[in-house]
């Protein structure tokens, strides 16, 4: 039990510092533009930049996971991830305007890829930790809500640590960065493997086998943990601009108005997974209810301006998704085999890495061309696509009767169908001898 504690304790503490050291320059985003002199766009390039690295190394660390071990990627991530932080704390420390502008993008690019490789990681290595579907799923909302935990102190402790000195967020960030490494090093003991990992061709050849088979459904996953990042940073992004340009909130009382829609998306995120379990049909109608609560409230923001209802209704979106977000990822790690469980998470990650790259450029275009109405409708239809998708494409096999241990032990693997016909697992199809 006490193992289990650490265990959580450290992988808890990876999303929490990532989520940190990206989340906490959102409200301290408008002041070091002006302290850099370059624009809203540009600024914006802060999140963008570490999102987009992440997206491309993503798969291949997820890869590098299932052939040599979780651990191993996800320690020498944070080490990188503690360099880049460093880089971008001393750019900002030591030099002005521009050369402070992009020796903070280098290091933000270090701090993408060493990001590859520590998150998204987790999701599988608790689908490896826990066997146990009720508790795998408990834990991933539970690794889910430090995530969410994380995005909630951000804007208090970025604003907090921002009013002291406006480069303050950018060099806490590797001190985060070690502090998680220290807790993996001590805390996690990955079990050792039963089988030799596959090699290179054969691995390609199974998760392809996995895509031709489960596409429908992982496809519509990927694309809506990619709309929740999106909308979640874009609207982060607005309410921190608006916040100081309209209503003249700065400093620590910004950062505790952009907790309070995170701090709901933090709990519902909380009482999704502990309520999931390993019930499929309850992970896709749970996820549903979430999704459609987020295009609902964002519909109506379109037609309201001021902050009250603003942040009221933004609050209710975040809490729409703090359900959505532990049922995605219970659905896409215990409906894959382990072999391919790191590279299939991992691509799931990447979108979520999409919709955080975008969010931030897409909502300063729109806000400087359209405005307040066009925004949010434009935030309410990609969240109606993503209940449709999930609505649509989503198609568990009926849960088994509370109690029947047999079944349960039979089906432990169960997995998701889809729309179009059945075809045999890809496990099935690999360890197949050939007819001699």
């Amino acid at each position: 039990m006490q193992q289990n504690k650490g265990n959580l304790v450290a992988l808890g503490s990876i999303p929490l510092m990532m989520t940190l050291g990206n989340s906490m320059l959102i409200p301290v985003l408008p002041e070091i533009g002006r302290k850099l002199h370059v624009s809203s766009f540009q600024i914006s390039m802060l999140i963008t930049v570490y999102a987009v690295v992440a997206i491309l190394l993503i798969p291949i660390a997820g890869y590098l996971s299932d052939r040599f071990g979780r651990k191993a990627v996800i320690v020498p991530c944070l080490i990188l991830t503690v360099i880049g932080g460093g880089i971008s704390a001393v750019g900002a420390w030591l030099l002005h305007d521009l050369a402070a502008y992009w020796t903070i993008i280098a290091g933000r690019l270090l701090q993408g890829a060493g990001a590859a490789g520590a998150f998204p990681i987790v999701i599988p290595l608790v689908g490896d930790l826990y066997e146990n579907e009720d508790e795998a799923s408990k834990n991933l909302g539970v690794v889910e809500t430090y995530n969410t935990f994380g995005k909630v102190l951000s804007p208090i402790l970025g604003a907090a640590l921002g009013a002291v000195l406006w480069f303050l967020p950018l060099a806490v960030i590797p001190g985060l960065c070690l502090i998680s490494l220290i807790l993996v090093i001590w805390l996690i003991h990955v079990p050792k493997r039963k089988n030799q990992p596959i090699m290179f061709r054969e691995f390609v050849g199974n998760v392809k086998q996995v895509l031709a088979e489960k596409g429908r459904w992982l496809y519509a996953i990927f694309a809506m943990g990619g709309i929740c990042m999106f909308v979640i940073f874009g609207v982060l992004f607005y309410l921190s601009d608006i916040l100081e340009s309209r209503y003249h909130l700065h400093g620590v009382w910004k950062g505790f108005v952009l907790a309070i829609p995170l701090i709901s998306l933090c709990l519902c995120s909380y009482l999704g997974g502990k309520v999931i379990g390993k019930h499929k049909k309850r992970m896709k109608w749970i996820g549903f209810a979430g999704l459609v609560i987020l295009t609902i409230s964002f519909a109506i923001l379109g037609f309201f301006q001021h902050i009250y209802a603003v942040v009221g209704l933004f609050t209710l979106g975040g809490g729409g998704i703090g359900l959505a977000l532990p049922c995605l990822d219970a659905l896409i790690t215990k409906g894959i085999e382990k072999e391919e469980r790191g590279t299939i998470t991992s691509l799931y990650s990447s979108m979520r890495f999409v919709g955080v790259s975008l969010g931030p450029p897409v909502v300063s275009l729109l806000i400087g061309r359209s405005g307040h109405s066009l925004l949010f409708g434009a935030m309410a239809a990609v969240g109606g696509i993503a209940a449709l998708l999930m609505l649509l494409a989503v198609k568990p096999k009926q849960d088994e009767p509370a109690g029947d241990k047999s079944s349960d032990r039979s089906n432990k693997r169960e997995k998701m169908t889809y729309m179009s016909r059945e075809k045999p697992p890809a496990s099935k199809l690999r360890h197949k001898t050939p007819a001699k």
